[in-house]
């Protein structure tokens, strides 16, 4: 199966290399949005060196689909987390009543009729 080359628009880009020159570490903007560093520094070089004429290429916009892709995986850890803590309620629960003696509880409240 052959992987295909993602395209970025000129926009993307310039934002990537903008936030290089606001002193943001290059590892860190890398990773945010998914590019390699060397990627990165070939733009923020091409565009130096040609303000103008830097990233001429018709790209597809990849702002969106990063965003929508770090939401999934947001979602996906949140997920995993609310599994490993009804878990654990589970199993504290099952403690507690395994230290009472008793076992689980079968009595029932007798409430009082008027009538």
């Amino acid at each position: 199966m052959e992987m295909s080359r993602r395209v970025f628009t000129r926009e993307f880009k310039q934002a990537a290399v903008n936030e290089l020159k606001s002193g943001k570490p290059l590892g860190f903007v890398a990773r945010r949005l998914e590019v390699s560093a060397n990627t990165l520094s070939r733009w923020r070089r091409e565009l130096e060196k040609q303000p103008t004429k830097a990233f001429s290429g018709h790209g597809k916009r990849m702002l969106a689909e990063s965003r929508e892709a770090e939401l999934e995986r947001k979602i996906g850890q949140q997920s995993m987390e609310i599994d490993f803590l009804k878990k654990l309620v589970r199993s504290f629960e099952e403690q507690q009543e395994l230290g009472n003696g008793s076992g689980p509880s079968t009595r029932k409240s007798a409430k009082k009729t008027s009538r």
